[in-house]
């Protein structure tokens, strides 16, 4: 493959340990998405008032993102992953005290500042990963790299189905509602310790991991202390390629999140099971995300990535039709399959946005993860639409997103053809 392999021997190792972040952060999410049931359950919340945690999470993201690309622009990479790092581990440890005094509001602070290093990780190690060899391979790599977050993200559901989910009280909403004040504030003690205990055991592994980093050489990124953030900001807002793929982005993250937000809630609907059982078919997704990760990344070796973000977009958008419209074992079997279908759109989208970016790529690479909003907003679309139409309806959102990707990708096979 000469001079346009994946990845050099010189930068293998940096190579290796940015892309076990993407598991970390993957990880992450996902017990964050198990949370939503979690919490409908011991607080006896609608779909609208659980969504206010996704909009926490991905909210931080949509703030922290612009700054965060700024920090690493004036100072390096390195910087950025060890910063995010630390906002990550406190944010995790915050939710110790968060399960002692059992406000929502505390869980919901607590889960800002874990994603607020989230998003400093992103778009630190993102964009490093598309300069980290040829140009030409560069989307190809960062498909590489976000392959194994998805393994994070199937860890973490693991996690939430074995310590969370499944340590949560059988008693439903009426029978909660009937209780002495005093028995329901026990149950509920032990469900949010059991949600609490996961997220403090990985911010004390990730401190190790801080430990390490800190002390590993890096290699030098290009300096771009003297790129002029106004500037930078300005000949991004003209490209109309970067924005098309910040709003594909956009809408993008707005249907993964609420696919998989709302995958154990439609599962139990439709087949009539508890929320421990329900979140086996969301491991499936997940596997299915992880596997289909890897193959996409090969399959980019003989097909352009514009053209398979097309057409995988047109069939999500065919499969959330089935899972509106028909349901049962059906439903929730094509519910799994849009995973497949989404395993390569972010870093497709990703690295199709920021081609021939050059100087502007870490400011550009941070609009691309402000994009992640787009988790936040549209789940509560999501959730409103939920609570007064019911849940199958409501997975018209995710449909809708998936054709504004169709959208990006066929205006980007155009200008390819044009060109």
């Amino acid at each position: 493959m000469g001079n346009n392999k994946l990845v050099q021997r010189e930068t293998l190792i940096p190579f290796i340990l940015l892309t076990s972040l993407f598991a970390w952060w993957g990880l992450a999410n996902n017990m964050t998405d198990t949370l939503l049931a979690a919490f409908k359950k011991i607080k006896s919340m609608s779909d609208f008032q659980t969504s206010l945690i996704q909009m926490a999470f991905y909210g931080a993201y949509f703030c922290f993102a612009l700054p965060a690309a700024i920090f690493v622009t004036r100072f390096t990479y390195k910087s950025g992953v060890l910063l995010g790092l630390a906002l990550f581990i406190i944010g995790g440890l915050l939710f110790y005290p968060s399960s002692i005094s059992m406000q929502y509001g505390h869980f919901l602070v607590s889960l800002y500042i874990l994603a607020a290093g989230l998003s400093v990780l992103e778009t630190s190690a993102n964009p490093y990963i598309l300069v980290m060899g040829p140009p030409e391979t560069a989307t190809q790599r960062l498909n590489l790299a976000q392959s194994f977050n998805p393994i994070g993200s199937i860890l973490g559901v693991l996690i939430s189905k074995v310590f969370i989910l499944s340590n949560l009280n059988a008693v439903n909403k009426a029978e909660r509602m009937a209780m002495p004040a005093e028995e329901l504030r026990h149950i509920q003690s032990e469900e949010l310790t059991a949600v609490m205990n996961p997220y403090v055991t990985v911010a004390f592994i990730l401190l190790i991991v801080w430990i390490a980093i800190a002390f590993l050489k890096m290699p030098r990124e290009k300096d771009t202390r003297d790129v002029k953030i106004k500037a930078s900001l300005s000949r991004l807002l003209k490209n109309k390629n970067y924005m098309l793929g910040v709003l594909a982005q956009f809408f993008y993250i707005g249907a993964q999140i609420g696919i998989w937000s709302y995958t154990i809630r439609y599962v139990m609907q439709e087949l009539g099971i508890n929320e421990a059982a329900a979140a086996s078919y969301y491991l499936a997704s997940l596997g299915l995300f992880a596997l289909f990760r890897f193959i996409s990344t090969l399959l980019m070796s003989y097909i352009k990535p514009v053209n398979l973000l097309a057409l995988l977009s047109v069939i999500a958008a065919l499969l959330v039709l089935i899972v509106m419209n028909i349901g049962g074992m059906t439903g929730v079997i094509s519910l799994v399959l849009i995973s497949a279908c989404m395993s390569l759109m972010f870093p497709t989208i990703y690295g199709l946005a920021l081609e021939n970016a050059g100087e502007d790529t870490k400011i550009g690479g941070s609009g691309l993860i402000m994009a992640i909003l787009g988790g936040a907003a549209l789940t509560a679309v999501q959730g409103i639409v939920s609570d007064n139409v019911g849940i199958n309806f409501a997975f018209i959102v995710p449909l809708c997103c998936f054709l504004v990707v169709f959208g990006f990708a066929f205006v980007k096979m155009r200008e390819i053809r044009n060109a």
